[in-house]
């Protein structure tokens, strides 16, 4: 006579265990396992979205990815002040964010600070506005002469802002970065390799980032007629192995037009 076969789950009910079937048979009843990990899931998207809103955006950035110019400024200040020294008496920022990278600079000591947005500023906080009021950050579209005279700052900084410039806006805005400074200015700009990450940004000044690399930006120069800072490159070098900072993307040191 054949035997029946036996039903695994039926067994394991029986003896006590765990059943399968009662386990998938009830809708009703879910898993406490799924439902703490949705609790968690909840609770993290949640604390992304607040960091995010609050200005804080590094947690995002660091999820996704992305290279985030205005971040990098933040963490090389304090390397900017060793390359720089007293060249950092008035610097001037230009990128977006720049809110957040005037903020910094203004707590660092005998430092003054001002910063062009090349965008609309969405959602500033109550900082930024007080920025804004005070004249110290303006929106300016850099693609046209920017409203400082001659060697108004000892130092500017850029980032975020020539990755979206088409070489035609490029030739005009460098060397305005240039006329406007008595020292030097600093270009922070994405690697080739990060292209991938930019491509889901919205389009700015009507088109994808477009990262390019050393040698591109080397003969760039030389074609303008800018110098790069050798002096300024190697103390940064210099600063940056001290420190164990490592730079997520390329950094240039120009000297201005003066």
């Amino acid at each position: 006579m054949s035997r029946r076969p036996i039903n695994p789950a039926r067994r394991l009910a029986g003896n006590g265990g765990f059943s399968l079937g009662g386990a998938f048979s009830s809708k009703t009843r879910s898993s406490p396992v799924l439902s703490v990990t949705l609790v968690l899931l909840g609770a993290f998207f949640f604390l992304v979205y607040l960091y995010a809103g609050s200005g804080r955006k590094e947690v995002v950035s660091r999820i996704e990815g992305v290279f985030s110019g205005a971040l990098e400024v933040q963490r090389a200040i304090p390397i900017l002040k060793k390359t720089y020294g007293d060249g950092m008496r008035k610097v001037l920022h230009v990128g977006p964010d720049t809110c957040a990278v005037v903020s910094k600079l203004l707590k660092e000591e005998d430092t003054e600070a001002w910063g062009v947005e090349p965008y609309e500023i969405e959602d500033a906080d109550t900082g930024c506005k007080s920025l804004i009021v005070k004249g110290l950050v303006r929106v300016a579209d850099v693609k046209f002469p920017l409203p400082y005279g001659p060697k108004s700052f000892s130092l500017v900084i850029v980032s975020d802002t020539l990755d979206y410039l088409s070489p035609k806006y490029l030739n005009k805005t460098v060397p305005e970065l240039a006329r406007v400074v008595s020292g030097g200015v600093v270009i922070f700009t994405g690697h080739p390799r990060q292209q991938r990450a930019r491509v889901a940004e919205p389009f700015k000044f009507g088109r994808p980032a477009k990262m390019r690399n050393q040698s591109w930006w080397v003969r760039f120069f030389l074609q303008i007629g800018l110098e790069e800072n050798d002096s300024a490159s190697m103390k940064f070098e210099q600063a940056t192995t001290k420190a164990s900072y490592k730079p997520s993307c390329q950094v240039f040191h120009l000297k201005s037009l003066h």
